[in-house]
């Protein structure tokens, strides 16, 4: 499997998707929706609805009719981005080589782009159960479960405790809790959605997050270690936002060595949650594998 290229393709397909399901820029009230769609097709890698897809595809169901609720996490994921970059929280100026939504729209606009992506994700969410995509009460298991991974004990509970660790020293679990909540918790429910909405059974939903919970993981231990090491260019944004802003990070409290240890840890336990499955786990496969692999 030529790995980018796949990625590319599906990611194109949620593209379209995106496209056809978030109101045009020239709806009314326009200023809004012109806020969301810049940060929404700004160029992200859409790991997220990609991950949702071939949850999906790995346990026999068809990734198609799973494309709502996985356009839905990418509008959670966008939103928790425009927020983090606001100046109460991280001030970052750039993302993904343009300027941030703050900087193009003014505060306002942005938070509010943040508030509408929120709420139209669970719009999305519902429109699962419609057409006979997926029955009624798989639909309702995942609105709450992306409910969850979206709210205080998930991913707000994660953006907290980052939030208040600012300046303070930080020991190891509350890192890990850092990292499970803000970032992997979104892994975690977008694997399981997918799973969910496609009929997956107990164990195959089990092993699936063991495998989400471990790529989420590294993920973030990547993402902490590019911000030390990485190329500006090739990430689209400055390094060393962590460190300026005094973060928790792996590279911090271990040192990169440690922490890179740490992530092939955690890809080796996802790697081995996947063994129970067939070839249609392939992509899975070769997706953990290029969360610690990256360079952008």
């Amino acid at each position: 499997m030529d790995f980018l290229t796949e990625l590319k393709a599906r990611a194109a397909l949620v593209d379209r998707a995106l496209d056809e399901l978030v109101p045009s820029e020239d709806t009314y009230p326009p200023v809004i929706h012109q806020a969301i769609r810049y940060s929404l097709f700004a160029g992200g890698k859409r790991l997220r609805p990609v991950l949702a897809l071939a949850a999906a595809e790995t346990v026999g169901g068809n990734p198609a009719r799973v494309l709502p609720a996985a356009c839905a996490l990418e509008l959670i994921h966008t939103y928790s981005l425009i927020h983090d970059d606001l100046p109460a929280m991280d001030n970052d100026d750039f993302r993904r080589g343009k300027p941030t939504c703050h900087r193009v729209y003014g505060e306002a606009v942005a938070i509010l782009a943040g508030d509408a992506l929120l709420t139209h994700a669970f719009a999305l969410l519902a429109k699962n159960a419609q057409n006979q995509m997926a029955p009624a009460e798989r639909v309702v298991q995942v609105i709450a479960e992306v409910a969850a991974a979206a709210g205080t004990l998930g991913l707000i509970g994660g953006q907290v405790v980052d939030t208040l660790a600012a300046d303070t020293a930080v020991d190891a679990a509350t890192l890990e809790y850092i990292h499970r909540h803000k970032t992997g918790a979104l892994y975690r429910v977008a694997v399981r959605a997918g799973a969910i909405l496609a009929g997956a059974n107990e164990k195959q939903l089990e092993a699936l997050t063991i495998y989400a919970e471990n790529l989420g993981l590294a993920f973030q231990i990547q993402d902490d270690i590019l911000d030390v090491e990485g190329d500006p260019a090739r990430l689209g944004k400055p390094v060393g936002s962590d460190e300026r802003n005094k973060k928790a990070t792996y590279p911090a409290l271990f040192g990169l060595d440690v922490a890179r240890a740490k992530a092939g840890e955690a890809v080796a336990a996802a790697l081995a949650a996947l063994e129970p499955f067939d070839e249609r786990a392939d992509f899975l496969r070769e997706l953990v594998r290029f969360v610690i692999a990256r360079d952008f």
